[in-house]
C-alpha cells in the first residue's frame, strides 16, 4: 500500500471577477512561493507527498476543521529551517511528529556521513515522515517511494519574507504553515511537464512540480482538501466554483486555454483568466481556470 502524504497548499479559492484569487499561500508560507497564484488549494506517493498546506496563490477558503488552508503545527519547532541553527553535525529537518501524513514539525536530525546534493538520490527513514534521511544540510529527500528512495531538493534561501532559490528554473514553495520551504522545478499547468508521478499545481504566484497523491480520486468534481490531490490538469478549487461541490472543502477542476475556447465540464463554468490583466508572467497570458463565476 502506497504511503500517502499531504502537501497542504489547500483549497484555492478565485479573486475578485473571475479570475482565481492569489492569496498568500497557507502552504507556501503562509506560505507561499516566491512567486504568486491564483487560486489557493492546498497524495499518493511514498514520500510525504505533502498535502502540504501551503496557500500560495488562491485565497483560502477556510475547511470544516476550521483551520483554513494550513493547521497551525502542534509542535513547537525545535529549529529553525532557514538559519539552519543545529549543533554543528546536525540539520533542521521538516518532519511528522503526529502519525498522520502531513508535514507538521521541524526537529534537528543528524547529517548523513556521505550526504547527497541537492538533484542526487537518496533515501529516507519513514517514507519522509521521520525527518532523518541522505541529504546534505539546507535539504530534504523528497518524492520518497514505497521503497524509500527519493531525490535531494534544496531549501529555500533568505527569508520567509525574502525567500530566494539558486536554481533560477525552480521557485520557492512555502508550505504547511512553514514547516516545508523547497526549491521545486517550475512547470507549466497547460502542458503538465513535470516529471514522473509529479504534476504541475499552483503555489503563490507560480506553479511548481510536486507529487501526485491523488490515488484513485483526484478526477474532475471529486472532492479535495490538499494542493495534489488532484490529477494532473486539475487544481483544487474552492466549493463555490465547481458545480455539485456544495458541502466539501473544495473539488478538483481543470485549467484552460483562453485562446482555445474550450468547453469547460462543468455546468455554468467558465474558462476564467488565471491571472489579472497585466499581472501574468512571460507565457502564462492565456492561462484559464475552469470555474463558475462570481
Amino acid at each position: 500500500m502506497e504511503t500517502r502524504w499531504l502537501w497542504s497548499v489547500m483549497v484555492l479559492g478565485l479573486g475578485c471577477g473571475a479570475a482565481p484569487a492569489k492569496d498568500g499561500p497557507e502552504d507556501p508560507s503562509e506560505g507561499g512561493s516566491s512567486s504568486g497564484d491564483p487560486s489557493s488549494s492546498s497524495g499518493d506517493a511514498a514520500d510525504p507527498e505533502p498535502e502540504t498546506s501551503s496557500s500560495e496563490g488562491g485565497s483560502e477558503e477556510s475547511s470544516s476543521t476550521g483551520c483554513g488552508f494550513i493547521c497551525p503545527p502542534e509542535v513547537e519547532p525545535e529549529c529553525d529551517p532557514w538559519a539552519q541553527d543545529c549543533p554543528t553535525g546536525e540539520k533542521c529537518a521538516p518532519w511528522i511528529s503526529d502519525g498522520g501524513n502531513s508535514w507538521d514539525a521541524l526537529k534537528c536530525v543528524p547529517i548523513d556521513a556521505n550526504p547527497g546534493e541537492p538533484g542526487d538520490a537518496c533515501t529516507a527513514e519513514g517514507l519522509g515522515a521521520s525527518g532523518f534521511d541522505t541529504c546534505a544540510g539546507g535539504s530534504m529527500c523528497w518524492n520518497v517511494d514505497e521503497a524509500g528512495a527519493g531525490v535531494c531538493v534544496a531549501f529555500c534561501d533568505g527569508s520567509p519574507d525574502n525567500a530566494s532559490c539558486a536554481d533560477v528554473s525552480s521557485t520557492c514553495v512555502i508550505a504547511n504553515d512553514g514547516v516545508l520551504n523547497l526549491c521545486l522545478p517550475i512547470c507549466d499547468p497547460l502542458l503538465q511537464d513535470c516529471d514522473g508521478n509529479q504534476a504541475c499545481y499552483p503555489v503563490g504566484d507560480s506553479f511548481a512540480c510536486g507529487p501526485d497523491v491523488s490515488g484513485e480520486m483526484g478526477l474532475f468534481g471529486e472532492p479535495c482538501a490538499a494542493i495534489n490531490t488532484c490529477d494532473a490538469g486539475l487544481w483544487c478549487a474552492a466549493a463555490g466554483a465547481v458545480p455539485g461541490c456544495a458541502g466539501s472543502d473544495g473539488c478538483c477542476t481543470s485549467f484552460c486555454d483562453l485562446d482555445e475556447g474550450a468547453a469547460c465540464l462543468g455546468a455554468g463554468q467558465e474558462c476564467v483568466a488565471w491571472f489579472d490583466v497585466g499581472e501574468a508572467p512571460p507565457g502564462a497570458e492565456t492561462l484559464g481556470a475552469c470555474v463558475i463565476p462570481d
